[in-house]
């Protein structure tokens, strides 16, 4: 309501200064007796002018006093509002609707222009509200104390705050744009994959899981994630991810498991159950353990009745007055019985348990069940154990004694010891008789000892002496004995054992003549250490040498030179190959064997070529104590190879120079084949100008004559391309090849040497030949070699068809089958078996190295070039391919 003054206003202001404006112009071009028509023009110029102040009804007012003006003024009659002249009228009515129309669509463009503006405003409002609402939504997302992260359906990071990346230890830009995987556990990978496409499956709806993340620095943290799918800008679907740290709840749940586990594996460990009672409730607890002991499963409930039912029947009452006890006086009991299992078997029990208060007041016992039945047998096999001794005394030759020094005689004797001296236990014998069974030079040694027991009061000894039996034999005995002292602090007694030695000494003997013989075989083999052309070393712990086969040469350099220094010290190839060394060195400090270290020493200027071995060897406690090893001058073999690799270098030269030799040889039917694809470019070039210099074009006729120029030039360029590969030369290049395409390109560079001799070319090509491994100009060289071998071959012969035959076949080892046969000549027995060899030929002008190149090229392929013997005139030279191995797997 307000507004309605203000355009009242406007629009008054608007027709006032309109009519002022058209009175103005009226007595303006009354003056110079200006046309209808103008007038009209001018009067529609002010009207749409004024239109822009905006109120179409005072444009409209404007517009009828426009149109009275020119009835009065400008139409005739003039100075009367009656036109009686129909042109006028027209001029006047094409005025008003000009006039009314104009003013419409202005004020209608400036209502849009108004509504434009406006809506411009809102929106520029509603951005800075965006741009304040995001302003604060990032700070939310930013300093929430909660781990953010935003990634899409690939897995890959698209947002994450500050706070998450700094809990991880990470810069935010360090994660956004990479792999959410990467803060994962390997292990966790595909399970956070699954949650992934779990999120994506059902967008909106919330999931949550637990799982470790790794921090940049390794260490891990546990998290619980929830996620939900959402659908961001262009319908573009992510996962929102809110992670919060319960490493702590972690931690302690798994300390909680972790001690219960050790208790339980402690209860199992001991044999011992814990169990619970509550004597008002008659509810008791039974651990694990305690299940197994008893024989139950861990799901039946526990109860007393359950423990008398598997108590031994002997034992029965005296359990049941326990439990009936402890029901009545609640006080600690302590009490050992048997339980008889389902199998039989029988188990020792023993039970303690401690009475406490609950909180209610009432009495709760808690207690543990130890099976001892293991106590219990050992008890058993102790009393078991002094029958067991005497007999391994027996088997053993053993004897157990305790000797009184003040009254001369044996406090204990076991039955052993009657049996070292001879003397049947079940008899028994004096102390005169066992003392008269001691070799006489052994008896003061014996002597002494007790003396010397009693002075150093006290004290372990050890020694040995020797018994003469009956028959003269001689048993030895090594004797260990202990002074013992009495309350008195004096030495009473020594008791000791008696070992019979006699067999130990007898090997000890042995021993000795064994290593006679063995000292006698290392030097033996020292001789032939040092006669070999090999020589040994060996180096401390730091890896310098410490030692030298005595004949040590050293490739020319004396071993004194070398004591001292370790290998890299003496090797100069160490600069040159410095990775090599790296992984030397770092193989002695991780104490590793080596084999086959191979390195040069220069002397006077020559390299000298070294191979070494060696392993690690330590002490008896593991120390490590050096390297031994053996060195081998192989300056012979690696120069042997160099000058193989010289050879084949000069035979790869030489196949070149055949190769284009042989080009040379082509030269006339390689410019015959490039110049029928040129002569035909010509002609048809002409042909194409003819046809487009036609009064009428025809551009049919001169687009067919391109296309055939266009055939020709590749024909062309192909066989401009054979002749460059041929001439080229390069590496061996193995790859897949069909030898059917590779013969017919071979064929190709021949063909008019085959007509200029008049020669007839048959293939018998197998098609859809399985491919081969092989280098492709060599392989043409082969084949166009022995094609015009054989075009020379048929020269001689004029009563026959000149015919060449190329065949590709199978053969009956699987591999591919070459053949090329002539009728000509024929090669001569004597000639047969060395016309492969290098410099043979029988050509007058011939240098004997096409067939040689030939077989050589084919061996590298892994086949033999042969020729076949046959009846008929000419002869065949064949060769066979092996497949290409994945075509074999």
């Amino acid at each position: 309501m307000s507004n309605q003054p203000i355009n009242f206003r406007r629009s008054a202001t608007q027709f006032v200064l309109g009519t002022i404006t058209i009175a103005a112009l009226t007595l303006t071009s009354l003056y110079p007796h200006a046309h209808l028509a103008t007038a009209a023009f001018a009067y529609l110029a002010v009207a749409l002018l004024f239109s822009l102040m905006g109120s179409f009804i005072a444009s409209g007012a404007l517009s009828m006093v426009c149109v009275a003006a020119l009835a009065y003024f400008f139409a005739p009659p003039i100075f009367n509002l009656r036109i009686d002249d129909p042109q006028a009228v027209s001029v006047v009515v094409a005025f008003l609707t000009t006039s009314i129309v104009g003013t419409h669509l202005i004020q209608t463009l400036r209502q849009q222009r108004d509504a434009a503006l406006d809506t411009v405003a809102k929106l520029r409002q509603s951005a800075a509200d965006l741009r304040d609402r995001e302003k604060w939504g990032r700070v939310i997302f930013e300093h929430n104390p909660v781990m953010y992260f935003m990634v899409d359906e690939a897995g890959t990071v698209l947002n994450v705050n500050t706070f998450g990346a700094t809990q991880l230890g990470y810069a935010p830009h360090e994660l956004i744009d990479r792999s959410v995987l990467n803060i994962f556990l390997k292990d966790d990978r595909e399970f956070f994959r699954k949650c992934v496409v779990t999120c994506l499956e059902n967008i909106g709806q919330s999931h949550t899981w637990e799982v470790q993340k790794i921090r940049k620095d390794g260490s891990a943290m546990w998290v619980r994630e929830n996620a939900k799918g959402l659908r961001w800008a262009d319908d573009k679907p992510v996962i929102l991810i809110a992670c919060e740290d319960i490493s702590e709840r972690k931690r302690t749940e798994l300390a909680l498991q972790r001690s219960e586990a050790h208790l339980a594996q402690a209860q199992e460990l001991s044999h011992t159950g814990s169990f619970g009672w509550d004597v008002a409730t008659e509810e008791p607890f039974w651990s694990k353990e305690t299940f197994r002991i008893f024989g139950y499963d861990p799901q039946t409930k526990p109860s007393p009745q359950l423990v008398l039912d598997r108590t031994h029947p002997e034992d029965r009452a005296c359990v049941q007055d326990v439990i009936d006890g402890a029901r009545q006086r609640k006080e600690n009991f302590e009490h050992e019985y048997r339980l008889l299992m389902p199998d039989g078997s029988v188990k020792y029990i023993r039970a303690r348990a401690r009475a406490t208060k609950t909180a209610s007041g009432g009495t709760e016992f808690v207690g543990a069940s130890t099976d001892i039945t293991s106590a219990k047998q050992a008890e058993q096999q102790l009393r078991r154990s002094e029958a067991y001794l005497a007999e391994a005394q027996h088997l053993s030759h053993t004897g157990s004694w305790s000797w009184d020094l003040y009254k001369r005689e044996f406090v204990y004797r076991s039955a052993e010891v009657d049996r070292l001296f001879g003397f049947d236990p079940k008899e028994g014998a004096s102390i005169d008789a066992i003392l008269s069974r001691i070799h006489p030079d052994d008896v003061p040694r014996l002597r002494k000892v007790t003396h010397q027991a009693m002075k150093d009061n006290g004290g372990n000894y050890e020694y040995d002496f020797r018994i003469v039996l009956p028959g003269g034999t001689i048993r030895r005995i090594h004797t260990v004995a202990h002074a013992v002292v009495g309350s008195d602090g004096r030495v009473s007694e020594l008791i000791g054992t008696h070992m019979d030695v006699t067999a130990q000494h007898e090997a000890r003997e042995r021993l000795e003549n064994t290593l006679v013989a063995l000292r006698e075989s290392e030097q033996r083999f020292r001789d032939y250490a040092e006669t070999a052309s090999d020589w040994l070393w060996e180096t401390g712990a730091d890896h310098s040498v410490t030692h030298l086969s005595d004949h040590t040469s050293y490739g020319g350099i004396l071993a004194g030179e070398l004591m001292g220094q370790p290998r890299w010290k003496i090797a100069s190839d160490v600069e040159a190959e410095p990775e090599k060394w790296r992984q030397h060195r770092a193989a002695l400090d991780a104490h590793l064997p080596f084999r086959d270290l191979v390195y040069t020493v220069d002397r006077f200027g020559t390299p000298i070529y070294i191979r070494a071995s060696g392993k690690p060897f330590f002490d008896a406690s593991g120390n490590f104590l050096g390297y031994r090893g053996v060195s081998t001058d192989i300056t012979a073999s690696i120069r042997a190879e160099q000058a193989e690799r010289e050879l084949r270098k000069a035979h790869a030269e030489l196949a070149h120079v055949t190769r284009v030799t042989a080009l040379g040889e082509l030269t006339t039917s390689i410019a015959h084949e490039v110049n029928q694809p040129l002569a035909a470019i010509i002609s048809n070039a002409d042909a194409c100008l003819g046809w487009l210099g036609r009064e009428a074009p025809d551009l049919s006729e001169a687009g067919r004559s391109v296309e055939w120029i266009i055939e020709d030039a590749i024909r062309a360029s192909e066989v401009i391309r054979r002749v460059r590969a041929l001439a080229k030369k390069s590496e061996i290049e193995m790859v897949p090849l069909d030898i059917n395409e590779v013969v017919k390109e071979a064929i190709a560079l021949v063909t008019r040497e085959l007509a200029n001799h008049q020669v007839t070319l048959r293939t018998e090509l197998t098609p859809a030949v399985p491919p081969i491994l092989g280098d492709r100009v060599q392989l043409q060289q082969v084949i166009i070699n022995l094609v015009m071998n054989g075009i020379e071959a048929m020269q001689p012969v004029k009563d026959r068809v000149r015919e060449l035959v190329i065949e590709s076949c199978m053969d009956d080892m699987g591999r591919v089958q070459i053949a090329v046969t002539d009728c000509g000549i024929g090669i001569a027995d004597d000639d047969i078996d060395r016309v492969l060899d290098p410099f043979f030929t029988t050509k007058s002008s011939g240098l004997g190295m096409g067939l040689s190149i030939c077989r050589s090229i084919l061996e590298a392929h892994g086949a033999r070039l042969s020729i076949v013997r046959k009846q008929e005139p000419g002869a065949t030279f064949q060769f066979a391919l092996p497949l290409h191995k994945e075509v074999v797997s």
